[in-house]
């Protein structure tokens, strides 16, 4: 059974990048529509942008999407990744500018919003995407890989010259709303020399030490310091849901990233949807979608932050 929300959220925040004010709404959408962005600040032609791997613009910082007509909206990874690990198969994302918002620079704000409003069922069954065997990228020392698995399974491993990070590396199962449990509430991280480089070139705006974790060395800049010990690898996990559900539904698969961020694992699901032997199809039976990222998560059980 697929699921939409029951009622409207919105949300409002500034761009990470361009620090302007920005508002979205996730609104409920018929069964079997997908996810969909549309641009309510464009009066004129196609404002309607897809939330698919093949409209994703290769940009190292987010992840952009770009429909046909060349309309944009950008850095919408984290909302992905708590329609995602919420169970949100169906929604329309009204939104009055080009970046959603950074909020806290993590997923829970989305998330809690989302929950609140509750899921409404719908009896169209789920379309997954099941890996048939592994498939894998690489770029600069970087990899990013998807093997078969039975459910989604994230690993990710990190290696940092910054002591605050240094090296590090987790793997999660995906299902039983372990998302919102275990990762939603990892902040993005930059290196203080990043925000200061940023900056110069007119990006990172919106970026403060409220809505990121910022690292210096050692040091932990941001206030009242970490989340999680290992919280930089967490949102690293955080963004690679976020990616992976442009795949348009589902994945049953086992996802490494080792050094990979949001081009990489576009790369892969290009590369996974390229070779016909690689991935299927599948409706969920009540046995796999008991396995699905969201299914049986509570309210109660998201972490209380920011």
């Amino acid at each position: 059974m697929q699921h939409t929300l029951r009622t409207p959220v919105t949300f409002t925040g500034v761009g990470l990048h361009s620090g302007k004010p920005v508002r979205m709404v996730i609104r409920p959408a018929a069964a079997g529509s997908g996810i969909w962005f549309k641009r309510i600040d464009i009066a004129l032609g196609d404002t309607m942008i897809p939330a698919l791997y093949h409209a994703a613009e290769q940009t190292p910082l987010c992840t952009r999407l770009v429909n046909a007509a060349g309309v944009s909206v950008s850095t919408v990874e984290h909302v992905m990744a708590a329609l995602a690990g919420c169970g949100v198969h169906n929604a329309l994302i009204e939104i009055d500018g080009p970046e959603a918002p950074i909020l806290d620079g993590s997923a829970a704000p989305f998330v809690r919003g989302i929950m609140a409003r509750g899921l409404r069922g719908q009896l169209e069954p789920i379309l997954a995407y099941q890996v048939l065997r592994p498939v894998t990228v690489e770029r600069d020392g970087a990899r990013a890989t998807l093997a078969p698995a039975d459910r989604l399974i994230i690993e990710f491993h990190i290696d940092f010259a910054d002591a605050a990070i240094g090296r590090q590396s987790k793997r999660l199962d995906m299902g039983n709303g372990s998302f919102a449990r275990e990762l939603c509430d990892s902040r993005t991280f930059c290196r203080y020399d990043d925000v200061q480089r940023m900056h110069e070139n007119g990006l990172g705006l919106g970026g403060t030490l409220e809505n990121a974790v910022v690292v210096d060395g050692d040091t932990i800049l941001t206030p009242g310091g970490l989340r999680h010990r290992d919280e930089a690898v967490r949102h690293k996990m955080l963004d690679a849901l976020g990616d992976l559900a442009l795949a348009g539904g589902p994945l049953l698969g086992h996802y490494t990233g080792e050094r990979a961020g949001h081009t990489l694992t576009n790369a892969l699901l290009r590369a996974l949807f390229a070779a016909p032997d690689a991935v299927r199809p599948v409706l969920c039976d009540p046995s796999i979608s008991a396995r699905l990222p969201g299914k049986g998560l509570a309210l109660h059980e998201i972490p209380q932050v920011a």
